[in-house]
C-alpha cells in the first residue's frame, strides 16, 4: 500500500514541479525506453537461438564434407 502512495506522491510532485506536458513526456520517455529494453531482450535471446542453429547447421556441413570427400578418395 506504501508503494502507491509513494507512487501517487512522486507523479503528484512532478506534475507540480515540470507541469503537466513535461510530466507527459518524462512518461513517454520512460515508455519508449521499456519498449527499447523489451526488444533488445529479444534481439538477444534471438542472436543465441540463431548461433546455436548455425553451430549445429555448421558441425552437419563439416561431416557431409568429410563423408563427400571419402567418397571422392574412392
Amino acid at each position: 500500500m506504501y508503494g502507491a502512495y509513494l507512487i501517487l506522491i512522486f507523479v503528484l510532485i512532478l506534475f507540480a514541479l515540470g507541469g503537466v506536458e513535461a510530466t507527459m513526456r518524462f512518461f513517454a520517455y520512460v515508455d519508449l525506453q521499456l519498449r527499447w529494453m523489451w526488444v533488445q531482450f529479444r534481439m538477444e535471446r534471438m542472436r543465441k537461438k540463431l548461433k546455436r542453429q548455425l553451430d549445429k547447421d555448421h558441425a552437419e556441413i563439416a561431416n557431409l564434407i568429410k563423408e563427400m570427400s571419402k567418397d571422392d578418395q574412392r
